[in-house]
């Protein structure tokens, strides 16, 4: 069992205190997070773009407690419950992994089902040819989000002089994380004309930019901490891939001004706390853990 990080703020702050309090009386569909967590703002963002009625539930997940744990034997966050108070026997069904709390959120939650009205798809819509590859394509890069950039954002974060690798290393791999990604927004405007926009699918907001924006949100945490920041390079020192990062920059700057995401957000100086212990490799948390000892993220 991790020891309990008592130095964790026990609630958010900030725009997203008021998120909080907004959605705290009990509903059927609940959110188990913490405000510190990007994989939680994943699901909470989704939330909020859709507009979803829920309960959100703040927890410390460094400190398990049973009752948690009996609807998530991992203790993860985010958890996400529904309970199915007309079934009979009543049931309470239980999902988490971010990336298919807000699939399932998306789907589940689409315009007109239950005769509500619920915010766009995040995912394309329509069962021709070309709506099929662009949920697939869509998929193929939260894929590399997954495996690519949020290992690498950590990895450099946590990196120590005594690590067995240099700081550069570290930031040489996050940063071809980040250029794929830009460089295929570019090579998808250039393949289809007229497809322009913020967003990695132009116009169009979508779970891909969902999947990366809590970590573009704390890039800054890098600037902050380690020596050298980030290292996208300045404009105009950018050789070769100028453009590569000029689109980087417009979608980064559109989606940390997104308002789903600003809404999910706690006071920057929390951040700073909180990931005091990733950037001097002390953490206890199981993303942590993993990415000190080379594992995949959990």
């Amino acid at each position: 069992m991790s020891q309990i990080d008592t130095s964790l703020l026990p609630n958010p702050t900030a725009a997203a205190a008021t998120l909080a309090a907004a959605h705290a009386d009990p509903h059927p569909l609940k959110l188990y997070g913490g405000w510190f967590c990007p994989f939680v703002q994943r699901a909470w963002i989704v939330l909020a773009e859709k507009q979803i009625p829920h309960q959100y539930v703040e927890i410390n997940p460094y400190k398990k407690e049973q009752s948690f744990l009996a609807l998530n034997p991992r203790g993860l966050v985010p958890t996400l419950t529904i309970d199915d108070e007309h079934h009979t026997p009543r049931r309470v069904r239980v999902l988490y992994e971010s990336t298919v709390v807000c699939e399932y959120l998306d789907e589940a939650y689409s315009s007109g089902s239950d005769h509500h009205h619920y915010g766009k798809r995040l995912l394309p819509e329509g069962e021709g040819e070309r709506e099929v590859f662009e949920r697939a394509r869509c998929r193929l890069w939260i894929n590399h989000v997954v495996t690519r950039v949020v290992p690498g954002f950590y990895r450099l974060l946590q990196h120590t002089p005594d690590k067995g690798y240099p700081i550069e290393e570290a930031r040489g791999e996050f940063l071809a994380g980040l250029k794929a990604f830009a460089r295929e927004m570019v090579d998808s405007e250039e393949e289809e004309s007229g497809k322009t926009g913020p967003w990695f699918l132009g116009k169009r907001f979508s779970l891909v930019d969902v999947m990366l924006a809590p970590w573009a949100k704390r890039l800054f945490l890098i600037d902050h901490y380690k020596p050298g920041g980030v290292g996208i390079p300045n404009k105009g020192e950018r050789g070769e891939d100028e453009e590569v990062w000029a689109r980087w920059d417009q979608w980064f700057g559109a989606v940390v001004e997104r308002e789903s995401v600003k809404a999910t957000w706690s006071a920057d100086e929390n951040y700073i706390k909180a990931y005091k212990r990733y950037a001097e490799d002390t953490t206890q948390s199981e993303v942590g853990q993993a990415t000190r000892q080379g594992r995949s993220l959990p």
